[in-house]
Parts: C-alpha cells; structure tokens; sequence
C-alpha cells in the first residue's frame, strides 16, 4: 500500500528524531520471521529501551542524513529492521543476539555504536 508524501515525511523525522537521542544502532535482515516472534521481539525491546523501526530504505537514508549514522546506508538494501539502543549502547545488539539464537532468519546487516559521543551531547 503505498503512502502519501506527508506521512512519508513524518516517518523520515520520526526516524531522523530517534537516531539524534540513540546511543547505537543496529540493522538485521528479518525476513521470513513469524509474526508472534517480532510481536515477542518487540515486547523485549521495550523492556529494554530498545526503538524498533521497520522503515523503507530510501525513507531510512533520508531520515539518517546528518546523524551520526549516516555512514550504515551503504548496508541498506533489503528489508531492514532498526534497532536503537536509547539507554544502554549494547541493548540493541544484545536483543538482536539472544534473539537470532532462537531464530535463525535474523542476519544482522550493521552496527554503530555511538557511546562515546552521548557525554558530549547537549541535553
């Protein structure tokens, strides 16, 4: 289904908002993973202050552009799913890990971490 250019726009600064306060990212390949799975992935994250976010890849590398992440949309290709860790930086690959060790559909794509950098943001 396709959608209109101000929703696509809302998605891009949905996005572009997430990636300025994450601390990392990381970007799996999901395809094929039931649906009750992502629903329990997604329960996880929350638990764990992680952002899922399944965007399309063009909406991804505008929403990217001029964050510290910008350098992951050469990986961009194929379905992607985003994780971003908000309060831990290794919450995101940790869920992704524990979470690919049951199921064996998730590939990891990327990863950026960004720690180092949280203590000089401004608040």
């Amino acid at each position: 289904m396709a959608i209109g250019l101000e929703e696509k726009k809302a998605i891009v600064a949905e996005v572009n908002e997430t990636a300025a306060s994450a601390l990392s990212l990381v970007i799996a390949d999901a395809r094929g993973v039931a649906s009750n799975d992502m629903t329990a992935l997604r329960a996880s994250a929350r638990e764990n202050q992680v952002t899922l976010r399944v965007v399309r890849n063009t909406l991804a590398k505008r929403a990217l552009e001029g964050t510290e992440y910008e350098c992951v949309t050469d990986t961009l290709t194929g379905p992607s799913l985003f994780g971003f860790s908000m309060e831990d930086p290794g919450a995101a690959a940790r869920l992704f890990k524990d979470f690919a060790s049951d199921n064996d559909r998730v590939r990891g794509k990327g990863t950026v971490g960004i720690a180092a950098a949280a203590g000089s943001r401004s608040t």
